[in-house]
């Protein structure tokens, strides 16, 4: 504690309220509170696809690293949302094996809704409603994943 000349109101709030430190503002790890994209660099041509290039992107994470990923796309922006859209997946691809009761019971509702909506228990359209709805999944499934790995 220093030595400082205090007024007589300050001693008298000192004697009222005691003395209290000063509160210190936290330091943030970052400036922002996003990742940021800082750098993208075009490295080289799609050996495999026509018109698809490697990129080479930078991202500040919000902990202050800077981590570069490896991602094809037509141009920059459709890079950028091909590298959002796999850590999307990743994302969901990790909840999806810590729940297996969750695809559990999307697979029990998968095999019997579309018989209940349209109310075909006692017909063959049942089973084409139900194996119709699967195929369909399995087919967007296909279509995503193709998505996300084109270029490589």
């Amino acid at each position: 504690m220093t030595n400082k000349k205090r007024t007589l109101n300050e001693l008298r709030q000192l004697k009222t309220y005691g003395y209290k430190e000063p509160k210190l503002k936290k330091m943030k790890k970052s400036k922002y509170d996003r990742r940021r994209a800082i750098d993208c660099k075009i490295l080289k041509k799609s050996t495999t696809h026509k018109n698809y290039y490697k990129y080479e992107i930078t991202v500040a994470e919000t902990d202050g690293t800077k981590t570069t990923h490896p991602v094809y796309g037509k141009d920059m922006q459709n890079a950028l949302k091909r590298l959002m859209n796999q850590e999307k997946t990743v994302k969901v691809e990790k909840k999806l094996e810590t729940n297996t009761g969750l695809i559990f019971v999307s697979w029990l509702v998968l095999m019997g809704a579309p018989a209940i909506f349209f109310g075909a228990q006692h017909t063959p359209y049942y089973l084409v409603a139900t194996f119709g709805s699967i195929i369909m999944i399995m087919i967007v499934a296909h279509a995503w994943y193709s998505y996300i790995t084109k270029g490589e």
